[in-house]
């Protein structure tokens, strides 16, 4: 009866792993949406605000430019980027209710793969470093030769 038993925690524990491996598996959309997001995020890409009545069918403001998007109560924040290099950003609200929406459109389009990440490091004593997927191209135009150099081999 003990041996049954563990028999019967053993494939319970086999299937309990295979189904957090099968969990874990990220999908190539959901890694390219990720990375969409963080240049949007980090003001690389440009995009366009528009909130609509929807009850007349009027645009009450349509705002475009390098933007941030953040869900706060009552509607959103808009971070917008006016200098990098000067460090000038606003911060507008937006609030929304039963008959407003609004939807942000990706305007210029963004070059992101699948197999880039971004590392930030912001301690508080030290200036700030920031690592992106901008400044590594090379790196990933490597990665993206040995993929294809595996593929013809």
């Amino acid at each position: 009866m003990k041996y049954i038993s563990k028999i019967l925690l053993g494939i319970a524990v086999v299937i309990i792993i295979i189904i957090a491996l099968t969990a874990c598996e990220v999908r190539e959309s959901e890694r390219v949406s990720y990375n969409i997001s963080k240049q949007a995020d980090n003001f690389n890409v440009t995009r366009r605000l528009t909130v609509i009545n929807t009850r007349t069918d009027k645009c009450l403001l349509q705002m475009t430019g390098k933007i941030s998007i953040e869900d706060v109560t009552d509607g959103i924040a808009v971070i917008v980027e006016l200098d990098r290099k000067k460090g000038i950003y606003q911060k507008h609200y937006v609030y929304l209710n039963e008959n407003t929406m609004y939807t942000v459109e990706d305007v210029s389009g963004t070059n992101v793969s699948k197999y880039a990440y971004e590392v930030e490091f912001m301690p508080q004593t030290l200036k700030s470093v920031k690592i992106t997927t901008d400044e590594i191209q090379q790196d990933i135009a490597d990665v993206y030769e040995t993929i294809s150099e595996e593929q013809e081999e």
